[in-house]
């Protein structure tokens, strides 16, 4: 498959569809919103339509001895995408989510509760697969005082993988996606998370993206995608199997901590209809 060049894609689309993401502003993220320079989910998928090499995708947010759902859907719904536009995806996670997608998707696993393995962890894995394209999606970040922190202020650190490194060591672009402060990639806008009730994250990212659930803005990168190559990519995209999928294999809902199909405390119902409104916003429907 060729790849398309981007169309001209209008200031004000882009602008659309980057205030679509952050409308619920349910963590804050429409008040971090100005603190980026616009444009950053566009010159975001301009990186990814380019890369037909590997595609590393950290993620994994460890909740109550398992993974919660954000992250992981949005993960494989680009994974999916990437690997239909003729890139190599790898999902980057640690146990129990490694365990899980690795019976049915390209993936390498890191360790769990050590992070002074990291680093070597990272370097040794960037020499190996030699990604084009590092992203992270709703991965816990390391704070100031070298440790992850969810968004109740708690000490997960023994629960997590370190993804950290990868974005740091990386000579390739860097994309991280988040929705609180806690996550890889906030590092780029640390000062202006002093405003939230959050332990933020210092890691940072060449492109940070915001999105009141961190999935949402997968969707809104396939949105992207769709828009040039003149495909609805985001029609090939089931996002209710995929959540039903991390769910039979033991997701929970990242605020309720529950076992149901739904992201950060919202129903399914909620990311289809964005889901509707960017398809509506791209042309194709």
């Amino acid at each position: 498959m060729t790849t398309p060049t981007p169309k001209t894609t209008s200031a004000q689309l882009i602008q659309q569809l980057e205030d679509m993401m952050v409308q619920k502003n349910l963590r804050g993220m429409q008040d971090m919103q100005p603190h980026l320079k616009p444009g950053y989910f566009k010159r975001a998928a301009e990186q990814i339509l380019g890369c037909k090499g590997t595609i590393l995708i950290g993620t994994g947010f460890p909740v109550v001895g398992t993974f919660e759902t954000d992250g992981p859907v949005g993960a494989i719904a680009l994974y999916d995408t990437f690997k239909y536009l003729g890139a190599n995806p790898i999902l980057v996670c640690g146990r129990p989510l490694s365990g899980v997608v690795s019976q049915d998707y390209k993936t390498h696993a890191i360790s769990v509760g050590d992070i002074k393995k990291g680093p070597n962890e990272a370097l040794d894995a960037l020499e190996t697969l030699q990604p084009e394209l590092v992203i992270s999606i709703e991965r816990p970040g390391l704070s100031a005082q070298k440790r992850y922190n969810n968004m109740r202020g708690e000490d997960i650190s023994e629960r997590c993988a370190c993804f950290d490194y990868f974005m740091d060591y990386a000579k390739c672009p860097t994309i991280a996606i988040g929705d609180g402060g806690n996550e890889i990639g906030m590092g780029n806008i640390r000062a202006q998370l002093e405003a939230l009730s959050i332990i933020p994250a210092v890691t940072e990212c060449d492109e940070l993206l915001l999105a009141d659930v961190s999935n949402w803005a997968a969707h809104g990168l396939i949105a992207l995608l769709g828009y040039w190559t003149g495909e609805d990519l985001l029609k090939r995209i089931d996002i209710m199997s995929i959540l039903e999928y991390t769910s039979s294999n033991g997701s929970v809902d990242g605020v309720t901590r529950e076992n149901t199909l739904t992201e950060d405390g919202l129903d399914a119902s909620d990311g289809q209809q964005l889901i509707e409104d960017l398809r509506r916003l791209t042309g194709f429907v």
